[in-house]
């Protein structure tokens, strides 16, 4: 179970927030100012802290830094709309991850996902042990260099945001994703993630992959439900 720790002084927040996050089996505990915060990581262990940047005792960014430097718990900064300077200061102090207020709670458990895999255990410390070159179809993707190449053995320029939709399309061939699964798996900091850029992301990745607009062969839209790589998907590990 994932054990987050919410520090925001609006219990409304606080509340709904907590309600919400055990909906995806997550185990919650809210505080609402810096003391308590400070407590509570002292006494007891977290997975992820989610951090409001206005604290009535507090300041965010100081706590964070304070975080950084006696814990490596992944730290989510709450922070006001329109606000890009707290942002950016926000992660190079530290933070792992942002989300602008208001948000969509969903896009919060997206990015509580995402902070985790990237975490050290995470996903990301264990890329050595992925597959770093996968095979569908004639085409072949190197993870490490971030390279796919056509069966033609042409290169094939991929966005960041193609990458990543890729990548968790080969991880998961054969399953269809939801529009839901595919921003957790794609969604990254700095970066808004939502079901439309998955769209978009999904109807560039099909023209780079030669796949019929009409008649997809390779990612097809499973109507109400999501996408599906429908591909057989072969590996070959790092040595």
């Amino acid at each position: 179970m994932i054990r987050c720790l919410l520090v925001d002084d609006d219990s409304e927040i606080r509340v709904s927030l907590t309600e919400y996050l055990q909906r995806f089996g997550m185990s919650v505990l809210g505080v609402d100012s810096g003391a308590q915060m400070r407590r509570a990581v002292k006494s007891e262990t977290f997975d992820v802290v989610i951090l409001d940047v206005m604290l009535p005792d507090d300041n965010g960014f100081d706590l964070c830094k304070w975080m950084r430097q006696q814990h490596r718990t992944p730290v989510i900064m709450l922070t006001a709309q329109g606000d890009p300077i707290s942002r950016v200061v926000g992660l190079e102090i530290g933070a792992d991850d942002y989300v602008a207020k208001p948000f969509e709670p969903r896009e919060l458990v997206a990015r509580i996902n995402a902070v985790l895999r990237r975490a050290p255990g995470g996903e990301a410390a264990a890329l050595r042990d992925l597959p770093r070159s996968v095979q569908f179809s004639g085409w072949s993707l190197d993870r490490l260099q971030r390279q796919l190449v056509s069966p033609s053995q042409v290169v094939v320029a991929l966005s960041n945001a193609e990458f990543r939709l890729l990548t968790a399309f080969v991880d998961h061939a054969g399953r269809v994703l939801s529009r839901d699964q595919l921003v957790d798996f794609t969604v990254t900091p700095g970066v808004e993630v939502n079901h439309r850029s998955v769209d978009l992301a999904v109807s560039r990745l099909r023209q780079k992959l030669g796949d019929s607009p009409r008649e997809p062969s390779l990612i097809r839209t499973v109507r109400g439900e999501g996408y599906l790589f429908d591909a057989k998907v072969s590996s070959e590990r790092a040595a």
